[in-house]
């Protein structure tokens, strides 16, 4: 096994934003489809989640290995599926209640998030200080690796966050690190997750050389080498 390949290793990383009903397409999904897969898409049919993967190289050395489950709104419709299973939906309401158990699990679960939001809408920038609270909460961990988005670079004329605000934001959240980007040009796409990926391999070295560090102080524990596994999931 070659030194890089014994260096991979796999992430779960958490999308998190506000949905914008009435709209075509997620812009959440758009971006993870411009990582995954290289594409545009202009319209999709939302089910609760869809699944992706990708292999990346971060910083010429280090490779990471993340699954993506997609997980949307689903604003119009009655019917929706979890998994294979087809289940009936009567109302936005119960929507919302399933969203929010998958959205608490993927928080519990998650290693980093990228919390989203457009740039030309005032209440998605507003929702993301909740998510964050909610992350913070469940992971009772002040330092989880978070990169803030702001998506729809591309439509700075309709943009009701000032750049400004957007970094104001970044500050008040620890220099969270900020970004614009447009999933229809693709900009900054690439940057978002490697950098969040950056911040995951950071922190896990730092927690794998405390490990080793025990593992040296007690003469009955054995050595091994750890892989972590996990998935990129988009709420």
């Amino acid at each position: 096994m070659s030194a890089r390949n014994s260096s991979r290793r796999d992430y779960h990383i958490v999308v998190l934003g506000a949905g914008c009903p009435g709209e075509r397409a997620d812009f959440r999904v758009l971006l993870l489809a411009q990582f995954v897969q290289n594409i545009w898409i202009e319209s999709y049919d939302p089910t609760i989640e869809d699944s992706y993967r990708k292999q990346i190289e971060v910083d010429s050395w280090q490779e990471a290995r993340i699954q993506f489950s997609v997980l949307t709104e689903v604003y119009l419709g009655t019917a929706m599926h979890v998994g294979d299973n087809p289940t009936t939906v009567p109302s936005y309401y119960t929507q919302t209640s399933t969203h929010t158990l998958y959205r608490e699990l993927y928080m519990k679960t998650g290693q980093g998030f990228l919390l989203v939001f457009s740039i030309t809408s005032q209440s998605s920038l507003n929702e993301l200080s909740d998510l964050r609270e909610q992350i913070i909460r469940i992971k009772d961990d002040e330092n989880v690796p978070i990169v803030i988005v702001g998506n729809k670079s591309d439509l700075d004329q309709d943009r009701m966050v000032s750049r400004q605000e957007a970094f104001t934001v970044s500050q008040n959240w620890g220099n969270a690190p900020y970004y614009e980007t447009s999933a229809r040009r693709r900009a900054n796409v690439d940057e978002v997750f490697i950098d969040l990926c950056r911040q995951i391999i950071r922190r896990d070295n730092n927690h794998s050389s405390q490990d080793y560090d025990d593992e040296a102080n007690s003469p009955t524990e054995k050595k091994h080498k750890r892989r972590r596994f996990g998935r990129c999931v988009i709420l």
